[in-house]
């Protein structure tokens, strides 16, 4: 383990709220420059708005299960993007996402490995998405339909097609606060990665090149999956070992 915390956490209470952000108004000068250069290597970026966390906590619900509150705010791409190349700077604010875990029926996890046009490319992960303002209903944030959707765009897979897992299992490493959710599927994961990387093929710009099923701890490239993703992984490989 990295060190993240992980949490088994029933419910996801988060709120769009003001905030301003010192760090895009203090570097504004560096994050444009850093995005003209980013968008010249790979002109596919698009400066789009997206949300980040200004602020998060884990309470107790009266029942005794784990809430996970948190307040978000809304920046564009360029600022978020030159934040995480320049090792997160500042202190508080917090990529806070969720992630389709999905999972084939004989246990088996499959990941995705990001396409070359994208600002992460070769990272291997789950399909997600930092949220913007699709998933902004009156001022809740809501991760589920984020997840939801990014796991249909990015592999063609519904919602609909798969059993959610009863919790999130939220990896707290800031600044990312990873919100995973075990996404089951009725076949194997050998037949669903055939599927996907069929629908892949077909699509003019997938934001996946590849997908990469996971049977085990051994089975995981640590050059080219972060941290998080890592002790989720283990975590939910020893949990279905128990199981």
């Amino acid at each position: 383990m990295s060190g993240s915390r992980i949490l088994e956490v029933a419910e996801l209470d988060l709120r769009l709220a003001p905030y301003d952000w010192p760090f895009a108004a203090e570097r504004a000068g560096e994050i444009q420059s850093h995005w003209e250069k980013r968008s010249k290597a790979q002109p596919s970026l698009f400066n789009g708005r997206i949300l980040l966390m200004s602020r998060h906590a884990f309470e107790t619900r009266a029942d005794g299960k784990t809430v996970l509150c948190g307040d978000y705010f809304e920046t564009d791409f360029a600022a978020f993007l030159a934040w995480r190349d320049f090792g997160f700077p500042g202190a508080g604010v917090c990529n806070g996402f969720s992630m389709a875990a999905l999972q084939g029926s004989d246990g088996a996890f499959l990941l995705g490995e990001m396409a070359s046009h994208t600002a992460s490319a070769g990272a291997i992960y789950f399909a997600a998405g930092t949220p913007d303002r699709q998933d902004v209903f009156g001022e809740r944030v809501d991760l589920t339909a984020s997840v939801t959707r990014e796991l249909e765009e990015e592999t063609g897979i519904a919602a609909a097609e798969t059993t959610f897992g009863a919790n999130w299992i939220v990896v707290d490493a800031p600044p990312r606060v990873a919100c995973m959710k075990i996404m089951r599927l009725a076949v194997p994961a050998a037949a669903a990665k055939a599927r996907i990387e069929d629908f892949l093929a077909r699509q003019t710009h997938a934001e996946l090149a590849a997908m990469h099923v996971m049977r085990s701890a051994d089975d995981v490239l640590p050059a080219r999956t972060l941290d998080f993703v890592r002790d989720f992984l283990s975590y939910a490989m020893a949990q279905r070992s128990v199981g």
